[in-house]
């Protein structure tokens, strides 16, 4: 039995990594996801049902289960395309997110380009953080903190540069953003700056 992609988190997305993936079935995914867009764009993903999103692109309920398992597997998917290309911008791109950039630099230019991309889509992201018990620390989360983790080492070669990249990370979680955006009343720019001084502490320059 095909496992659902909600379950593949801990793998995907992986730049160059794509699974090979049968026509019907790649017809099936993008019927599924444009109609969860559309739902999702005039009520939210919380307030949708599989049933609704099945009805919508004209597939079984089963179908739509069996290739995303739950709400945080159809957040992640919809999520892909921009974890693509932040991967690809950090890890090929140019400085001082991509190569070429001291490692504080290029860590909070990364820091600074996921709050860009939290801010965008708030929501998506909260849906996959929080739509299962690890739904934090599965799928990209390893890529990021694989990224951070290397860097924090090249400035940092007497700490536990895994840690510090959780550290860094930490403030970057979708609830927190949401409660500091909604409830707080944080900017962006405020937020920045907490980031960057948080760089600042802890990777030297």
């Amino acid at each position: 039995m095909p496992r659902a992609e909600g379950s593949r988190r801990g793998q995907l997305p992986v730049v160059g990594a794509e699974l090979p993936e049968r026509a019907d079935a790649a017809r099936n995914r993008r019927k599924i996801l444009a109609a969860v867009r559309t739902l999702a764009a005039s009520r939210g993903l919380d307030s949708i049902s599989f049933d609704e999103v099945a009805a919508a692109a004209g597939v079984g309920v089963g179908t739509v289960y069996r290739r995303f398992g739950d709400k945080s597997g159809l957040a992640y998917a919809l999520l892909d395309d921009s974890e693509r290309a932040l991967q690809t911008a950090f890890l090929q791109g140019p400085p001082p997110l991509g190569p070429g950039a001291p490692p504080r630099e290029r860590i909070t230019a990364f820091l600074h380009a996921y709050l860009d991309r939290l801010l965008a889509e708030t929501d998506l992201l909260l849906a996959a953080e929080t739509g299962a018990p690890t739904g934090r620390h599965t799928g990209a989360y390893a890529a990021h903190r694989a990224h951070l983790a290397g860097l924090a080492a090249q400035a940092r070669p007497d700490a536990d540069a895994g840690y510090l990249a959780d550290a860094l990370l930490a403030p970057l979680a979708a609830p927190l953003i949401v409660h500091q955006t909604r409830d707080l009343g944080m900017d962006r720019d405020r937020i920045r700056s907490g980031l960057d001084t948080l760089a600042r502490a802890l990777i030297p320059g």
